[in-house]
């Protein structure tokens, strides 16, 4: 009796980010491929990359290989994979609901639908928080899905072309991008922006100074994560290459026009990207009685689990306090791929009649790449302490991040074939992609 029970036992994860997609991909591997749990992982998108590179895919120079298709990676490590996007949450019959998948015509392809959970696993991510500024969510683009990574690269590329293809460069005002927001992504996108504009002049769009990068940010320095050692050394490389930086400055108002500041200054700008901070969705506010805090995320404990026992949340959802610190673990990669790790070996001891394990957050340091241009951060460890680095070293160790990642998705064989693949596609294939 006691195996058919745990023959049954449903895990369902929300969400296929870097945390979600490791846990059912371990999970799968663990227990769904003995028969012992049924692991279904549910996601509004039909493939996962990797959060962190999304400024990649704005700027179109990220490989197409690097997308995880759900379905593949599903029937390779024995879990299920479900279209669809939660829109609601019944504890008391344990059961979470999924609104109807349409297409762009607006036709329903898939129903609403509802799935039955003994353990359920939030990992749903987070959004841009706008914090309720006029005009942002109407005029800005943002990079919290893959999907409007690509609608900013469509974008991107349409109105360079619009702007630029068949006119004298000497008569044509510069393409203004503005990015509100001097974090990790705001920087790595500037960066990686200017590189794509030296791309495009190589294949004949004409000339890079034909297109103005601006950072706007509320605080007077970039990068909060750094040392200011650090980001004043990423400030001086944004200033060589061009970027116009707008520190301590917050915005008001954006308009179709460009962006005003709180001093009255009004920055024009063809295309506005906001990346100021994040949340949790609306839509989990409350959940069904559960406890979230002021940006929506869900309240858990040392073991990540939620006020519900049988509720865990990890990654950019869950708010989990940081042990030996003041506020909550931070919103990175690392703590995802650490969080998922926990909460796989809870599942497995909940089936097993054990107890959840302790998460316990270690900080391996902060990295902020730009693009071909240097690579700056900080590690940290019990040995060392903390150490500054940049250029190459800081590079490998931001690759090996990914590299991490991949390996918990793929294992170490397939993740060297995809790097040495990569490697011959970029010798030959163009550098961005521009359709």
């Amino acid at each position: 009796m006691a195996d058919e029970i745990i023959a049954k036992h449903k895990v369902v994860i929300v969400g296929g980010g870097a945390a979600g997609l490791e846990l059912a991909t371990s999970l799968g591997c663990k227990l769904g491929k003995k028969g012992l749990a049924e692991i279904t992982l549910i996601d509004a998108t039909t493939t996962h990359i990797w959060k962190p590179l999304l400024h990649e895919v704005a700027a179109g120079t990220l490989d197409e290989s690097e997308q995880v298709e759900y379905m593949a990676q599903a029937h390779r490590n024995h879990f299920r994979f479900r279209l669809g996007k939660m829109e609601g949450l019944d504890r008391a019959n344990r059961e979470i609901y999924v609104s109807p998948t349409v297409n762009d015509k607006g036709e329903e392809l898939i129903p609403r639908r509802t799935f039955a959970y003994d353990t359920l696993v939030m990992s749903v991510g987070s959004v841009s928080n706008t914090f309720n500024i006029k005009g942002v969510a109407e005029h800005c683009l943002f990079l919290d899905t893959t999907s409007q990574a690509f609608k900013f690269q469509k974008q991107l590329f349409e109105t360079y072309i619009k702007n630029y293809i068949g006119k004298d460069p000497a008569t044509v005002k510069p393409l203004s991008i503005a990015i509100v927001g001097a974090g990790a992504t705001g920087v790595e996108l500037a960066a990686q922006l200017h590189e794509v504009t030296n791309v495009l002049a190589i294949y004949g769009l004409n000339e890079t100074s034909n297109v103005k990068l601006t950072i706007i940010e509320a605080a007077t320095r970039l990068l909060p994560a750094l040392p200011d050692k650090l980001a004043l050394a990423t400030q001086q490389q944004l200033v060589k290459l061009g970027v116009d930086l707008k520190l301590g400055r917050r915005v008001t108002e954006v308009t179709p026009e460009g962006i005003t500041t709180h001093d009255g200054e009004f920055i024009e700008a063809n295309i506005k990207v906001w990346a100021a901070g994040i949340k949790a969705p609306d839509w989990m506010k409350g959940l069904d009685g559960l406890e979230t805090n002021h940006i929506n995320q869900l309240v858990v404990d040392s073991t990540l689990k939620t006020s519900d026992d049988d509720i865990f949340a990890m990654g950019d959802c869950a708010a989990c306090a940081w042990t030996g610190r003041s506020g909550n673990v931070p919103p990175r990669a690392q703590a995802a791929h650490q969080q998922a790790t926990a909460v796989g070996k809870s599942i497995v001891n909940r089936l097993q009649g054990g107890k959840p394990v302790e998460f316990v957050y270690y900080d391996y340091g902060s990295l902020v790449s730009l693009g071909k241009y240097t690579t700056v951060g900080n590690l940290m460890g019990n040995l060392m302490g903390t150490v500054s680095i940049g250029g190459f070293i800081a590079k490998i160790v931001y690759l090996s991040l990914y590299k991490m990642h991949q390996i918990a998705i793929h294992g170490y064989f397939r993740t060297a074939m995809l790097t040495l693949s990569n490697a011959f596609r970029r010798s030959v294939y163009i550098k961005i992609k521009m359709h």
